[in-house]
């Protein structure tokens, strides 16, 4: 090996390594790029007699610099960071609306009761009427905007994920066929580098989409999400599709296709932005519209009921402020029959009978038979088995089921969501404020010169405004079956009687109470319809006449022959205790009835909500947080090996050009002395 030829072999190094060093100072922004090394080793040495000269350097290898470890912990921390910035930014915004006085429900719902307290106040005055109408018009119009948000959300969300899924599946095809590249040139023998950089910013992209796990096989990576469900292997790729959920249409699910089958992975999908939309949807978004919706029926079946308990201005029965909640419509909008269900099935009816037992989750209801089933929570509580040949209906969480439609067949399955739709149906029906229902429905007026007090009466029996006839026999009965009047016997031995009395003078039972005392007297008053005929009870033998029951406190000691007249409130009365009824509704327990505490109100029920809510925000935030601090250490990690520093490749360019500068003097000489053995001769 001569002079000359050791002096090329360092020029060529130099060159390479200048290359390289150029090359990376070119690629300092570009992501996911490992910087390179040149790697020299030296010529073999020839021998001249006992002594070893070298014959110069040979360009051994450009090596990568890189660490597994680190990129995997950079792919795990994009991960879960695009998790919880993806949660946090869809959770962020609900907070504000639902705790935001402007766009939250406490202070319309305060208002609405402030109203009623005015007619409270003033059970005549028709200002304070149109007040209460203005108020639930106002409450009304909140649910369903809150509603619409949430629904909005969702309607995004549906979107995005469908985004997200083709550029997951654009990720996996580069990912393939860099497998397929790279494969093709490791087996030659080479490395190459770029290659590899751009299969690892690929797999680091497709983490920030979804949380994957990769599996190196030879050359190959091979990218599993879910559970282990593979998206990439080797040089094929399955798809990650979005599709309606079988259970429920308005909710996107996610199903790997296999071109031979498809696996719906949505329950075990994590990590990126699709898994923190699904959490949010989960824990955020659904359960969010499910216990806005059960504040809806409790406000609508509450005041309603109130309502029809009372007597309005004109000296009706009170008519119902907002829309019947068991309508036609919205009992069949309750139920979703799941896709592939028997041919000609049909659907279910949810009818709520107790807003107070219902709860915020949804229900899945499986049929093992044409007739029987069984019902599960949403948290997994197993409600137990029933059959829709069962009458009445098992009440399960405050409704029922009923079979509408074709028969079922062993196996067809629905989703029950109870709750989900109220707050987007509710709405103020009643436009005439004279229809507001003030006044108690029945009046007690003494005779003259009493020496007893009394209590005005309460109407203990209720009036069932879900069913139209019962509601119907029940008014007509206190209308046509009262005066009714408490007639006093004389005081003797301690003790007192009375007897009950219809208009016509006709007995309907004697009691009696301790005079001096206060007695609280429950009064069980015929019904007769509007021809005065008796009303029967023919659900027993022998058939019996119906009985409404009416309560009243008589204290003293009533004289003689003293009376005391129940009668139907009339028209214009200034009564007001169904108004105070109503505005206790404010704070009575009626959400929740069935748990433990027994209840909480209305208020508190949305509080909770707002708390709950404004938590998951809060841990997203913190979250979002969190990991942003783990990223950036990751980065830090993985470019403290693998990133370019511009000062070290600055100072690898001067020594590098020294090399080639050194490298050209070695030729010079060669040269140099070649001619000075030309010239001797």
């Amino acid at each position: 090996m001569s002079l000359l030829n050791i002096g090329m072999s360092g020029l060529a190094a130099s060159q390479s390594s200048l290359a390289t060093t150029g090359n990376n100072i070119a690629n300092v922004d570009t992501a996911g790029y490992s910087r390179q090394q040149t790697v020299q080793g030296t010529n073999a040495s020839q021998q001249y007699g006992s002594v070893f000269i070298g014959t110069g350097t040979t360009l051994a290898d450009v090596r990568r610099v890189y660490n597994s470890y680190l990129d995997a912990q950079l792919r795990t921390a994009t991960s879960l960071n695009s998790e919880s910035t993806s949660y946090s930014a869809q959770a962020t915004p609900l907070d504000a609306t639902l705790s935001d006085t402007n766009t939250g429900l406490t202070g319309v719902l305060q208002k609405f009761f402030t109203s009623m307290q005015g007619v409270s106040t003033s059970a005549t005055d028709d200002t304070s009427r149109q007040s209460v109408l203005t108020g639930s018009q106002a409450l009304t119009s909140r649910f369903n905007s809150i509603a619409k948000q949430l629904n909005d959300q969702n309607t995004t969300l549906n979107g995005s994920l469908s985004d997200m899924a083709t550029q997951v599946n654009k990720l996996a095809t580069t990912i393939a066929t860099l497998n397929q590249r790279i494969s093709e040139v490791s087996s030659g023998g080479g490395q190459p580098n770029d290659l590899l950089d751009n299969r690892n910013e690929a797999v680091r992209q497709l983490s920030d989409m979804v949380g994957a796990q990769v599996v190196e096989r030879g050359s190959n990576y091979d990218v599993y999400v879910g559970s282990g469900q593979p998206l990439v292997v080797g040089n094929t790729t399955n798809t990650l599709e979005t599709v309606p959920s079988k259970d429920d249409p308005s909710r996107m699910a996610l199903q790997m296709n296999r071109g031979s089958s498809t696996i719906d992975i949505t329950s075990v999908v994590s990590g990126g932005q699709i898994g923190g939309l699904l959490s949010y949807r989960k824990e955020v978004l659904d359960p969010s519209l499910n216990e806005l919706g059960r504040v809806a029926l409790v406000v609508a079946d509450q005041v309603n009921r109130q309502q029809a308990q009372g007597i309005d201005k004109n000296g009706d029965f009170g008519a119902a402020i907002f829309n019947n909640i068991n309508s036609a419509a919205l009992i069949s909008q309750r139920s979703i029959a799941k896709a592939g269900n028997s041919s000609g099935s049909g659907n279910l009816d949810v009818t709520i009978q107790d807003t107070g037992k219902l709860t915020s989750r949804d229900y899945q209801v499986t049929f093992s038979s044409a007739t029987d089933y069984s019902v599960k929570r949403s948290d997994g509580t197993d409600m137990g088995a029933f059959s829709t040949t069962t009458t009445p209906p098992p009440v399960i969480d405050g409704f029922t089921l009923a079979l509408n439609g074709g028969a079922l067949s062993a196996g067809d399955s629905f989703k029950v969501t109870p709750t989900r739709g109220a707050a987007t149906s509710i709405q103020t029906v009643l436009t005439d404020p004279k229809k507001i229902a003030a006044a108690a429905p029945l009046t007690g007026v003494t005779s003259a010169n009493n020496t007893g007090t009394y209590t005005q009466p309460t109407l203990t029996s209720t009036i069932n405004i879900y069913n139209p006839a019962s509601q119907a026999e029940m008014q007509t009965a206190l209308k046509y079956s009262t005066p009714v009047k408490m007639v006093f016997g004389a005081a003797s031995g301690g003790s007192q009687s009375y007897n009950l009395v219809d208009a016509k003078g006709n007995s309907m039972g004697t009691g009696n109470i301790v005079p001096g005392q206060s007695n609280t007297v429950n009064l069980n008053v015929n019904m007769v319809d509007a021809n005065g005929n008796a009303v029967m009870d023919n659900s027993v033998v022998p058939p019996v006449q119906k009985t409404f029951t009416v309560q009243t406190t008589v204290g003293g000691t009533p004289a003689t022959n003293e009376s005391f007249t129940i009668s139907l409130t009339g028209a214009a009365s200034s009564d007001n205790r169904n108004a105070q009824a109503l505005v206790a509704l404010q704070t009575k327990q009626t959400v929740d009835t069935g748990s433990a505490s027994k209840g909480i109100s209305l208020t508190d029920a949305y509080n909770t909500l707002v708390t709950n809510v404004g938590a998951k925000a809060a841990q997203g935030k913190s979250d979002s947080t969190a990991t942003t601090a783990i990223l950036t250490q990751a980065k830090g990690a993985r470019d403290s090996v693998s990133g370019v520093d511009l000062d070290e490749e600055t100072g690898n360019l001067v020594k590098y050009q020294q090399y080639y500068t050194a490298s050209s003097q070695i030729i010079k000489a060669a040269q140099e002395t070649f001619s000075t053995l030309i010239n001797s001769l």
